[in-house]
C-alpha cells in the first residue's frame, strides 16, 4: 500500500463530538494506524443543510473507509434523511468498507429515527461493534482498523505496536479531547500554531496560509468546528499548547519556577518566576531561567574557549517535555514545579506514572512508551525535536552520563512525579565537553598556519590582540596580521573589537544554540513572584 487511508469519520456532530475528537486523535497518534490512516472529518459545515450534505459527500468521495459512530440523535435532515443517514448509502451504494459502533446498548432511548436506522444496518449486515465510553470506542475502532489493512493490504502491527496502543488506550485522559467554547480560534497564538504545523509537515513556515494553519490545527485535534455558532475553538490540548496564556481557562497550566541559594528550599528563593504562556515556549522559558540561575565555567580545549552549562540543556529539556506532556491535568489545583537548588535541579510533575509504568521499569529503562496525553506528547515532539519512542529517561541518563554528571533520579513525592538532576557541586572540573560544541575542529585547524594557530591559542587563553602585538610577536608586516585577524574572523573563530587604532580581536565563543539566553542580574532578588510576559 503507497498511499494511506482516507477514513472518513461520520456521526452526528454536536453530540458525538468528544468521540469525533478521540477517534481523530487516535488515527493521528497510533504508531501503526498513523502510518497508514489518516482521518477525515467534514467539520466546515455551510448554514444550508442541502450544502453541508454537498460538502460531506464530497469529502466522502475522496475517502476508501467509513466510519459511522451512532448514539441517541439522528441529527440534521436533509429531505427525508439526515446528513448522517445519507452519507451511510452513499457509502453503501459505492461499496466502501463500513466500520460501524454505536454507543450504548439495546436499552438506550434513542430517537426514533435513529432506531430506524439502526434497523437499516441490522438489515444491510455490516457488523457493528457497541461501546460504553471512549475506552471502549477506541479499543474498537483499533481493532476493525487493524482487521481490515490485514484482509485488504496484508499489513499487520508488531506486537510492540499493539502492546504500545494497548497501554496508550488504557492511560489515555479525557482531557486533553475536550470540545471546549471558552477560545476561538482568533484568541489562540498564531505564531506558534504556525512553527508547530511548519515543524509536524516539514513546510516553510512564512508560506503557510491562514487556511493551512485551521486545517494543521484541525486535523491534529486542536481545535474543532461548532456549526451551530459557526465558530472554530480550541480543544482542551490546543489550548494548552496555542492559548496565549492557557492558566486564564487551566490554573494549572502554568510552571512555577523557584532558585535557591542552597540545597534547601527557603521562603527567601534568589530568582523566581511563574510561567504562563502557550506550553511550547513556557519551555524555552525555563530553560531560559535555569540558565541564568545556574554556573557556566569556560573551558579551554586545544584551540577552542566555550562556555559550558552546568546541566545538559537537551535532558532538562526532554524532562519539561515530558512533565508537560504526561501530567494530570485532572489535577486543577497543582502546577508543574521547577526548582534549581546549588546542588541539584528538580522538576516535579502533578501525577503518578499512568498505568502499567513503574518507578521500577522506568528506572531500569526497560518499559513501552505510554502517555495519558497522547495529542500533547505527538505536538511538543515537533517543536523540541523529540521522539516518541519510550526512551526519553534512557536519553536523559545518557546525557548525564556524557556531561560528567551522575544519572536523574526518578522519583515520587506527594503525588507529583520528580526528576532529579544531580550537580557537580563544588567540582566544575567534571564537567566534560561534548565534542559537537568544539568550534575549532580537525578541519578548520587545518586550514590554519603556524602562526595563526598561535595567534588563536592566545585568543582562547582570554588574552586580546592588536595587529602591532603579532608584527613584534612574529616579526610579520601589517599586511600578514591583516590577512592573519581575516581569517579567523571569516572562520568564526574571532571577533573584532574597537575600530582605527584601537582595533583589537578577541577569542569567539562557542555559544550552546540549544540554550535560551535572557541575560538577568544575578543578584536579581523580585519582591514578589514575577509572571512571565
Amino acid at each position: 500500500m503507497s498511499e494511506k487511508l482516507n477514513v472518513f469519520v461520520s456521526s452526528v456532530q454536536k453530540e458525538l463530538e468528544d468521540e469525533r475528537v478521540i477517534v481523530q486523535n487516535l488515527l493521528n497518534t497510533d504508531t501503526f494506524l498513523s502510518a497508514h490512516c489518516s482521518p477525515v472529518l467534514y467539520e466546515f459545515e455551510p448554514a444550508s443543510p442541502d450544502k453541508a450534505l454537498d460538502g460531506c459527500l464530497k469529502s466522502l468521495g475522496g475517502c476508501q473507509v467509513y466510519l459511522l459512530i451512532v448514539a441517541a440523535q439522528y441529527g440534521t435532515m436533509v429531505g427525508q434523511l439526515s446528513i448522517t443517514h445519507a452519507e451511510y448509502r452513499w457509502a453503501k451504494e459505492k461499496k466502501l468498507p463500513v466500520l460501524a459502533f454505536i454507543k450504548g446498548d439495546r436499552k438506550t432511548q434513542r430517537e426514533a429515527a435513529t432506531e430506524a436506522f439502526l434497523q437499516e444496518l441490522d438489515a444491510d449486515g455490516p457488523k457493528y461493534k457497541r461501546f460504553g465510553n471512549v475506552i471502549e470506542l477506541q479499543k474498537e475502532v483499533r481493532a476493525a482498523l487493524v482487521k481490515l489493512l490485514k484482509e485488504q493490504f496484508g499489513l499487520t502491527p508488531s506486537s510492540d505496536e499493539n502492546e504500545i496502543a494497548q497501554q496508550t488506550i488504557e492511560a489515555t485522559s479525557k482531557f486533553e479531547s475536550q470540545p471546549l467554547t471558552r477560545l476561538r480560534w482568533a484568541d489562540l497564538d498564531h505564531e506558534v500554531i504556525r512553527r508547530l504545523i511548519a515543524a509536524a509537515e516539514g513546510r516553510d513556515a512564512e508560506k503557510l496560509s491562514a487556511s493551512d494553519l485551521l486545517a494543521g490545527a484541525s486535523v491534529r485535534g486542536l481545535v474543532w468546528h461548532d456549526p451551530q455558532a459557526g465558530e472554530h475553538y480550541a480543544t482542551a490540548a490546543g489550548i494548552v499548547l496555542l492559548a496565549k496564556d492557557p492558566s486564564a481557562v487551566f490554573p494549572q497550566c502554568r510552571i512555577l519556577a523557584d532558585a535557591y541559594r542552597g540545597a534547601e528550599p527557603d521562603g527567601d528563593p534568589g530568582d523566581h518566576e511563574d510561567i504562563r504562556r502557550p506550553m511550547p515556549t513556557a519551555i524555552d522559558r525555563a530553560i531560559a531561567f535555569i540558565d541564568r540561575n545556574t554556573r557556566h565555567p569556560m573551558r579551554i580545549v586545544g584551540l577552542n574557549r566555550l562556555r559550558l552549562d552546568e546541566y545538559p540543556v537537551e535532558a532538562l529539556r526532554e524532562a519539561l517535555v515530558n512533565a508537560i506532556a504526561h501530567r494530570q491535568y485532572e489535577d486543577a489545583g497543582r502546577k508543574i514545579m521547577l526548582e534549581v537548588f546549588a546542588d541539584r535541579v528538580v522538576i516535579s510533575s502533578p501525577g503518578l506514572p499512568p498505568s502499567p509504568l513503574t518507578l521500577a521499569n522506568l528506572r531500569r529503562g526497560k518499559y513501552r512508551p505510554c502517555s495519558r496525553n497522547p495529542v500533547l506528547a505527538q505536538c511538543l515532539s515537533y517543536f523540541h525535536r523529540l521522539e516518541e519512542r519510550g526512551s526519553g529517561f534512557r536519553r536523559m541518563r545518557d546525557q548525564m552520563l556524557n556531561h560528567g554528571l551522575e544519572q536523574p533520579l526518578l522519583g515520587t513525592d506527594t503525588g507529583y512525579f520528580q526528576v532529579t538532576f544531580p550537580g557537580p557541586g563544588a567540582n566544575l572540573v567534571r564537567l566534560r565537553v561534548p565534542e559537537t560544541r568544539l568550534t575549532v575542529t580537525p578541519a578548520i585547524e587545518a586550514q590554519l598556519n603556524e602562526r595563526q594557530r598561535n595567534m588563536l591559542q592566545r585568543l582562547a587563553q582570554g588574552h586580546e590582540l592588536t595587529s602591532r602585538d603579532c608584527e613584534s610577536e612574529f616579526g610579520v608586516t601589517r599586511t600578514i596580521t591583516s590577512s592573519d585577524f581575516g581569517k579567523l574572523v571569516t572562520l568564526g573563530l574571532a571577533e573584532k573589537i574597537g575600530g582605527g587604532r584601537s582595533t583589537r580581536y578577541r577569542f569567539k565563543v562557542a555559544e550552546d544554540s540549544s540554550s535560551v539566553r535572557e541575560p538577568v542580574s544575578p543578584n536579581r532578588k523580585p519582591p514578589t513572584r514575577k509572571e512571565s510576559p
